[in-house]
């Protein structure tokens, strides 16, 4: 059986050490998705923003999220954006710009160098399943978070786009996500008194088969998993498309984590 590992470490080095491979990702959600509202825009409608509150986010990547929101970001007394990857923060830096309370730092989630209860929101989208020890990764959130804080975070369930893909494929492939909206409360419960879900109702409608490939390539794992020759699963994927369109769910959304046990 192959297996995808999306927290081997290798893998997260190569895959972010700049955004090549993230804004395949993103570029197709934004050209495809069916709720055009978007995920990084519904991210703000979950989240309790207060001015004057300390930001901490965790796998900020090229600040994808905050672009559109600096205006939220105005409110902040402190807003940190953070990554294992200084290339990522290079483009992070490059894409917002330097702004009076942003400050942008290589932060290993596992080991946060902030003191205790030094933020009232930390955020981690889309990280946690790329992380070797989850529970030092939440034990260190709850830590730097205040008595009263909020922890977001972010992650897909088990019927998204990659799972739907290897179905069709038929291929003996198991996808492994260590923190998925199944799995995810189990994890924070231990450190949290509240862990609730909020999902996001979308899907994708792909006219560009290529699009997807490129999407599902994007990372280095699927290659070696997958058994087919790259032309024999775009076929297989072309065979599926109904009046040029392939529709594919998404399952998104986010864990709201608070109250100190």
């Amino acid at each position: 059986m192959g297996n995808i590992w999306i927290n081997d470490e290798k893998f997260v080095k190569n895959q972010y050490k700049n955004s090549n491979g993230l804004s395949t990702r993103i570029s197709i959600h934004d050209k495809y998705s069916t709720n055009k509202m978007g995920l990084h825009n519904w991210y703000f409608t979950v989240m309790k923003l207060e001015d004057g509150m300390r930001v901490l986010e965790l796998g900020a990547g090229n600040a994808a999220m905050w672009i559109n929101h600096k205006e939220e970001i105005s409110r902040f007394s402190q807003l940190v954006l953070s990554d294992m990857s200084e290339g990522m923060l290079s483009e992070a830096r490059e894409r917002l710009g330097e702004l009076p309370n942003v400050d942008y730092k290589v932060i290993d989630i596992q080991d946060i160098p902030y003191e205790d209860n030094s933020f009232d929101i930390v955020i981690a989208n889309c990280m946690l399943y790329h992380v070797p020890d989850i529970n030092k990764a939440v034990a260190e959130v709850r830590r730097v978070l205040k008595p009263n804080g909020y922890f977001y975070a972010g992650t897909s369930g088990h019927n998204g786009i990659l799972e739907t893909v290897v179905k069709y494929l038929n291929q003996d492939i198991s996808y492994s996500n260590s923190f998925s909206l199944e799995n995810g409360g189990e994890k924070l419960e231990p450190f949290f008194l509240n862990v609730e879900i909020e999902r996001y109702k979308d899907s994708l409608e792909v006219t560009n088969i290529d699009d997807l490939m490129d999407y599902i390539y994007s990372g280095i794992t699927f290659e070696k998993s997958c058994t087919l020759p790259r032309e024999r699963v775009r076929e297989i994927l072309l065979e599926h498309m109904v009046d040029g369109v392939l529709k594919l769910p998404k399952d998104p959304g986010t864990f709201v984590a608070w109250g100190e046990r």
